[in-house]
């Protein structure tokens, strides 16, 4: 068994998926869910998100409440040309000058084998839909514009998390980006400075007085970028500024924006300059009550498998953050990767197969019965 979950793997990372190019992926996970007798679907959400190809769908039937399963197709660059490396102790990792797809092509493989070993082992099972959005890496696009109202299922398992096999993520946060552009008047800096509105001097005030970094209130706000000015000896014109407010409560972060969109209205007006401010969310915080059947479905999954269970928040978005708005209850689970986005990153056999076993134990009936 554990030789097909690293071939399998191994095949899949072999093949390059980046946000807006799953093209490939896509078609290879087609031919491999056909195998299995799954009746598939592919959507239109590459269109939406400018890709090579939409959201895959695929549905294998069984028997009582269906559960949705799903994992990423896209993975973060430097991706081209990846090659997954295993080594005596099970682990596995890229040849350094690539990440290695583990996010989130282990959670397609723990798919994959867990559904494979429930057909070849005859296991009475719940129906199980799944979904492998593409373009999650950018926000979370694909799910974005998923065809929502081809899921039946209300419970999902989101593959998707850092961390040890039984780590769960139950709620998840509001992103808000941000861009404030301050206009004032520019002016040489030696002969007539006082001529000049200092727009980098207003940003630079407004920025003193905000608190970054992790707040009191269960959020965080990072001015990421700064731009402005043009060369030393004038007074700058213009300052754009970059930053992202994150929080665990939806309404929250958008007080955050308008406390700080004040500040920056208040310092630019105070010495004459304009200024111009946007804001989006990018995805919306979630909250799946530790008392719902997909959280207790989970912990009795865990300890059917001998696995500590740890359920918490993450300030981290997935496309479980777009299920919840229509109405999916789900988890975000641990599915062995580690050191994500980064040429470090890692997995081994011994997670997968772990999690292979949880993701198994899940489906069988004995779990949506009473």
């Amino acid at each position: 068994m554990n030789d097909r979950i690293f071939n399998t793997f191994k095949a899949l990372t072999a093949i390059d998926s980046p946000s807006r190019g799953e093209r490939n992926l896509c078609d290879e996970l087609k031919q491999r869910l056909t195998l299995l007798g799954a009746e598939l679907y592919e959507d239109r959400a590459g269109e939406q998100v400018g890709g090579d190809c939409g959201n895959l769908y695929a549905f294998i039937k069984g028997a009582g409440e269906p559960v949705l399963l799903s994992a990423h197709m896209d993975t973060v660059e430097p991706s081209r040309g990846k090659r997954a490396i295993l080594h005596e102790d099970g682990s596995i990792t890229s040849a350094g000058d690539t990440v290695l797809g583990a996010d989130d092509i282990a959670g397609v493989t723990i798919i994959l084998e867990a559904i494979t070993r429930i057909k070849e082992q005859g296991i009475p099972h719940r129906s199980v839909e799944l979904l492998f959005p593409v373009a999650e890496e950018i926000y979370c696009g694909g799910s974005k514009y998923a065809e929502y109202d081809r899921i039946t299922a209300k419970q999902a398992y989101i593959l998707d998390l850092n961390g040890e096999i039984g780590e769960a993520a139950y709620a998840a946060p509001t992103i808000l980006s941000f861009d404030i552009q301050i206009t004032g008047r520019a002016a040489h800096a030696g002969f007539a400075p006082a001529d000049g509105i200092n727009a980098i001097a207003a940003a630079a005030s407004a920025i003193s007085e905000i608190k970054q970094g992790t707040r009191s209130d269960k959020a965080t706000l990072n001015i990421g970028k700064i731009s402005g000015g043009i060369q030393g000896n004038i007074v700058p014109d213009l300052c754009e500024i970059t930053g992202e407010i994150r929080s665990l409560s939806h309404e929250n972060a958008l007080s955050l924006w308008s406390e700080t969109q004040k500040i920056f209205v208040h310092h630019a007006k105070a010495i004459g300059a304009e200024i111009k401010t946007d804001h989006r969310c990018t995805i919306t915080a979630y909250e799946t009550p530790m008392e719902s059947r997909t959280v207790l479905d989970f912990q009795k999954a865990c300890n059917a498998v001998n696995i500590k269970s740890s359920i918490h928040s993450t300030m981290g978005g997935s496309d479980n953050n777009n299920f919840a708005l229509h109405g999916i209850e789900g988890l975000v689970i641990a599915n062995a990767m580690r050191n994500i986005h980064s040429t470090s990153e890692s997995t081994s056999i011994h997670d997968m197969e772990t999690c292979v076993e949880l993701i198994m134990e899940i489906l069988k009936i004995n779990h949506w019965k009473e």
